[in-house]
């Protein structure tokens, strides 16, 4: 009969190989056991935010269950903080690119919405109206100028994924943008002239 070995007692590399062979979770538990505190300190070091280490340490932990199957591991401590650091890193990307996206939309939603309330500030029939009056009105714009707008303004895209998605150059796509904002907001005011 097989005894088992006591898990604590086994090194790192002890503890890796016997996951490859058996693939008991339990064994990336006592990873999890000796390393949590090292984890935590080194995505502390790059987020600087106690739950964003958090986060960011179990999620590595818990690609660890594939992670350590299909990598060669001799160090786990320093293959370990190299898995962090670009677990980290790809977080700030992710946050900076987001963090710009938004601000972009936020900047152009503003001008759009700022155009839409100015022209409607005497109307009395509530945002849901506009609203309805907008929808309608993109229909009116050109095939091109409507999809720039669609994918630039409600489905929050970039003027760079827009120009990828539809094929067009970076100076059409904001050609696109800007004369179908003018013509939205040509087609407003004759409706609310009605």
């Amino acid at each position: 009969m097989h005894i088992k070995p006591n898990i604590s007692t086994l090194s790192d590399q002890e503890l890796i190989d016997l996951y490859k062979k058996e693939g008991d979770k339990r064994i990336v538990g006592e990873l999890y056991k000796r390393y949590t505190r090292f984890a935590f300190a080194i995505c502390m070091k790059y987020l600087k935010d106690e739950e964003d280490a958090k986060d960011a340490t179990m999620q590595v932990f818990e690609k660890l269950f594939v992670d350590l199957k299909r990598h060669q591991v001799t160090n786990f401590k320093s293959w370990l903080h190299t898995v962090l650091k670009n677990n980290c890193l790809h977080i700030i990307r992710d946050n900076v690119y987001k963090m710009r996206k938004e601000k972009e939309a936020e900047n152009s939603y503003e001008n759009l919405v700022e155009n839409q309330f100015l022209l409607y500030q005497d109307n009395s029939n509530g945002l849901e109206e506009k609203i309805d009056n907008l929808e309608m009105e993109l229909c009116n714009l050109s095939h091109e100028q409507r999809v720039c707008i669609e994918l630039f303004y409600l489905k929050d895209k970039c003027y760079q994924e827009v120009a990828e998605i539809t094929g067009y150059t970076m100076n059409q796509v904001k050609s696109h943008i800007q004369n179908g904002k003018r013509n939205l907001k040509i087609y407003l005011e004759q409706n609310e002239r009605r």
